[in-house]
C-alpha cells in the first residue's frame, strides 16, 4: 500500500497513472505531505483509501472507488475523483490498487479466550489420522509433569483416514498413568479423559449420568473416557484454576489472531464475568484490537441482571446479553433429535440448562431488555427453544417488556423442519449460523440423518429465502476461524478441496452477495449496531477489511487462496500484511 500525497494523488486522477504497490510501501504511512502539497488542519478526513474496489454492503450504493475517515467514522463513499474533496495536507492517503475493501468482516460467534489459548496448548486441529492424534498427545504428555493435567482440544475424527470413532481411555492410558488428561472434542461439547482423571472424579459403572450429560459405556457398563456436555463439568471442577494473567494473555493473543485474519469484531458466545473484567482492564489499557460483543454464560444470567449492559465509548466493548446452552452437537450425537439417529438407537439429550431454570431466565430478560442466545442444533433442541421462547412472552404482558425488539438468536440452528423456519419468520428470531460446520458436518451428517433431514439441515438458503438475516460466524476454536474458509463454505457447501458428497444439497449454498451479508451488516443488525457498523456508509464507524483479491468474482477455489492484507478498525490500522 503506497501512502500518496493530495498532489500525487490529483496527478493520478489526470492521467490515470496506476501507482506500484508493494507490503514494503504499508511502513511508510504516516501524516503529513510530499511532492509539495500543502500542510495544515484538515476538518474533512484524517484518512482515505483510493483506487480501489469498495463493496460497501450497503444496497443504496453497493460499490465505490474511494473512502475517507475522520475521526473515526467515515466521511465520505465514493469515486476516486470526488474524494479529492476530502484531502488536505495532513490526510494520510492509501493507494490500494489491486486490493478490494470490505466493510470489516463480523465473526459473530466465537469464543475468544478459547481463540488465545488454542495458540499456546496441544492443537489436534487438522490433523488425518486417529493415530497420528494418538501419537500426538503421546509427543505432548511426554513434557507435562507427572501428576498435572494433559490438556488440549480439538480431536475430531470426522477428518480421519484410518479409524473414524471417538477416543477412548485405551488409546491413552498407557502412557498417561502418571498424570490426568482432559482434551475437548473440536466442538467443545465433549472430551476424552483418562483412567487416572477418571478416578481423581469418582466415575465408575455405578456413577449415574449428569442431566443434560453423559458418561459413554462400553458393553459392560464401564466408562470409556468419552464424555459428552455437562458430564466434562466433574473433571473442568479438578482442573486447577488458572491466574488472571494466563487468561489475559489468551485474551490478547486472540485478538492478535483475529485481526491478522480480517476480523473487526468478534460476538463472543459465553464470556464469563472473569474474563469480561479483564477484557474492560485491557480495554482502559488501550491493547484492544478489535471490537467485542459479549454474551454472558446463563449460569452467571443473575449477575449480568444486576449488572446491566456494559459498554464502551468507543464501541469496542459491549455485553449485552446471555449465552444458553440446551443439547450437544450431531458429531457426538449429542444433538437433541425429535427422531432416533440414523446410526444409533437414541436421539440425542437436552437439559443442559432445564425449563425449569431457563423460564425465569427468560422473563427477567424481557423485563430487563437482555439479549438471549441459545446453543440449540437438533431440530428437538430448535423446536423446545422456539415454544420455550414464545412460552415466555406469552406469559409476560408486553407492558413489562423493556422493549419489543428482542432479535433472540438460536445459535447453530443445523436441522430445521420447514415448519419450524416458519417460525423463526414468525417470532423475529435470528439463526446465527456457522457455514464451515456445515462443510465439516456433511461428512457423517447423512449417517446421522439419513435422506429426508438432510434435506433441511444448514439449511441457508431456505432460510435466506424465507426473509431471514443469517449471522454469519466461525465457532472458534471449534473451527479455524478464518473468514475466507466460513465465506467459502456459505457459497460453495462444499469441502476444501472442492468435493462433496451424496446428500450435501448444493441448492442451499448462498450467493457471494448473500455470504458477504452474512459477515458485515447481518451480524451488525444480530447486535442491536446496524446504525453503527457493518457496512461502508457516511457517518458508520471507519471498520474495513482489506484482500488482496476480489472474493466475489474470483473463481470459487481461488476465494481460498486469498490473504487479508490489512485490518481497520474506527480508522486505525490495526494489521497490515
Amino acid at each position: 500500500m503506497l501512502l500518496v500525497s493530495k498532489k500525487t494523488l490529483a496527478l493520478f486522477l489526470a492521467v490515470n497513472l496506476l501507482s506500484a504497490c508493494s507490503n514494503d510501501d504499508a511502513d511508510d504511512l504516516s501524516r503529513g505531505s510530499a511532492n509539495g502539497a500543502e500542510v495544515g488542519d484538515c476538518s474533512l478526513s484524517d484518512l482515505v483509501l483510493f483506487n480501489t474496489n469498495i463493496y460497501t454492503s450497503d444496497d443504496s450504493m453497493w460499490k465505490a472507488e474511494a473512502v475517507a475517515v475522520k475521526d473515526g467514522r467515515i466521511a465520505f463513499v465514493g469515486s476516486n475523483n470526488d474524494v479529492q474533496d476530502y484531502l488536505c495536507g495532513g490526510t494520510a492517503v492509501l493507494d490500494l490498487s489491486g486490493r478490494t475493501v470490505f466493510a470489516g468482516f463480523t465473526d459473530s460467534h466465537q469464543h475468544l479466550e478459547g481463540v488465545g489459548r488454542r495458540t499456546k496448548t496441544l492443537s489436534l486441529f487438522g490433523i488425518s489420522s486417529l493415530s497420528e492424534t494418538v501419537e500426538k498427545i503421546r509427543d505432548w504428555s511426554s513434557t507435562i509433569p507427572a501428576g498435572n493435567w494433559v490438556q488440549g482440544r480439538g480431536w475430531i475424527e470426522r477428518e480421519w483416514i484410518d479409524e473414524k470413532r471417538f477416543l477412548n481411555k485405551y488409546d491413552v492410558d498407557s502412557f498417561t498413568t502418571d498424570k490426568p488428561l482432559f482434551m475437548p472434542r473440536a466442538d467443545g461439547v465433549s472430551a476424552l479423559v483418562n483412567s487416572y482423571a477418571l478416578e481423581l472424579a469418582n466415575v465408575t459403572r455405578d456413577t449415574p449420568d449428569p442431566e443434560g450429560g453423559r458418561f459413554e459405556r462400553d458393553i459392560d457398563g464401564n466408562p470409556t473416557g468419552y464424555v459428552l456436555a455437562n458430564a466434562m463439568n466433574v473433571f473442568r471442577e479438578l482442573i486447577p484454576r488458572e491466574t488472571d494473567e494466563y487468561l489475559k494473555d489468551n485474551l490478547l493473543r486472540g485478538m492478535r489472531a483475529n485481526s491478522a485474519l480480517g476480523w473487526t469484531q468478534t460476538q463472543d458466545a459465553g464470556m464469563s464475568y472473569r474474563l469480561v473484567d479483564l477484557m474492560k482492564e485491557i480495554h482502559a489499557n488501550g491493547e484492544m484490537l478489535h471490537r467485542v460483543y459479549a454474551a454472558i454464560p446463563v449460569k452467571e444470567a443473575e449477575t449480568m441482571f444486576e449488572r446491566g449492559r456494559e459498554k464502551t465509548l468507543d464501541y469496542m466493548f459491549d455485553v449485552r446479553g446471555i449465552k444458553v446452552f440446551i443439547d450437544g452437537t450431531l458429531g457426538s450425537r449429542g444433538a437433541a433429535l425429535l427422531e432416533n439417529y440414523s446410526d444409533s438407537d437414541q436421539n440425542g439429550f437436552m437439559n443442559r440448562t432445564t425449563k425449569e431454570e431457563l423460564m425465569p431466565v427468560l422473563a427477567d430478560a424481557l423485563r430487563l431488555g437482555v439479549q438471549v442466545e441459545t446453543h440449540a442444533i437438533g431440530d428437538r433442541a430448535v423446536r423446545s427453544m422456539l415454544d420455550w421462547y414464545s412460552e415466555a412472552r406469552s406469559a409476560l404482558p408486553k407492558a413489562q417488556w423493556a422493549s419489543t425488539d428482542l432479535r433472540w438468536r438460536l445459535e447453530h440452528a443445523q436441522i430445521i423442519p420447514p415448519s419450524d423456519q416458519q417460525r423463526f419468520v414468525e417470532m423475529g428470531v435470528i439463526p446465527s449460523m456457522q457455514p464451515s460446520h456445515g462443510i465439516g458436518d456433511l461428512n457423517f451428517a447423512p449417517d446421522r440423518l439419513g435422506p429426508d433431514r438432510l434435506g433441511y439441515a444448514y439449511p441457508w438458503q431456505q432460510l435466506v429465502d424465507r426473509g431471514l438475516m443469517i449471522l454469519g460466524g466461525t465457532d472458534a476454536p471449534v473451527e479455524a476461524g478464518e473468514p475466507l474458509i466460513e465465506f467459502y463454505a456459505a457459497v460453495s457447501r462444499k469441502r476444501l478441496d472442492g468435493s462433496s458428497g451424496p446428500g450435501w444439497h448444493p441448492e442451499l449454498a448462498v450467493s457471494r452477495e448473500t455470504a458477504l451479508r452474512m459477515f458485515t451488516i447481518w451480524p451488525a443488525n444480530g447486535a442491536f449496531q446496524e446504525d453503527l457498523r457493518g457496512s461502508i456508509e457516511v457517518g458508520k464507524l471507519a471498520d474495513f477489511t482489506v484482500f488482496d483479491r476480489d472474493i466475489m468474482t474470483v473463481p470459487e477455489a481461488d476465494i481460498l487462496g486469498a490473504k487479508n492484507v490489512m485490518t481497520i478498525v474506527g480508522g486505525q490500522i490495526i494489521y497490515r500484511m
